[in-house]
């Protein structure tokens, strides 16, 4: 029997406003600090060049609990991204979860024996964006991180609900798996 938070994965996407580059699309594991989601998240505290994983704070001196870390799914090239990183997304990471806390999604009393991963995106595009609204960019992730650990937790989508839509639900980016139906006469 597998105990209660060894792990959890969850993502979510929320979308950017008209004319923003700032979708959000942040892939999540909780899990037990002495499970493998703990061993995973000492395992990402080495840096890695232009994977820099950053602690989830909501201020200096204000790290969420339950220890959050946001690693980037691209590099980051230049202080334009990593500020961005470091400062936009970082800040509406920790409030999602503590957020979560407080809401109950992430029990008050597990959030010393808890951890995160949140592997987040940022469109390259945002650092060089004149227009950029990094009050859109704080909002398409604080909302995407909270759906992300709730989907974790309540283990959504569900199997059941997986292979209920497995052929009405296709990829947003294209349509690959019709192509693949059709060539393997289904």
């Amino acid at each position: 029997m597998t105990l209660p938070y060894t792990f959890h994965a969850g993502e979510a996407t929320v979308l950017a406003a008209e004319g923003q580059f700032t979708d959000a699309m942040p892939e999540v594991l909780i899990g037990r600090v002495d499970g493998p989601v703990g061993q995973a998240f000492a395992s990402m505290m080495a840096q890695t060049k232009g994977h820099t994983a950053m602690f989830a704070i909501r201020a200096c001196n204000q790290m969420v609990r339950p220890a959050t870390i946001t690693v980037p799914k691209v590099t980051l090239k230049d202080m334009a991204n990593i500020e961005l990183f470091g400062g936009v997304v970082q800040s509406a990471t920790a409030d999602a979860v503590l957020d979560c806390v407080i809401e109950g999604v992430i029990p008050k009393a597990l959030v010393d024996d808890l951890c995160i991963i949140s592997l987040v995106w940022i469109d390259p595009r945002c650092a060089t964006d004149p227009q950029l609204d990094k009050r859109d960019m704080y909002r398409t992730n604080y909302e995407a991180t909270r759906l992300a650990l709730r989907r974790a937790l309540a283990n959504e989508p569900t199997i059941d609900e997986l292979i209920a839509n497995r052929h009405a639900i296709r990829h947003d980016m294209d349509d690959w798996s019709a192509r693949a139906d059709a060539g393997a006469g289904g």
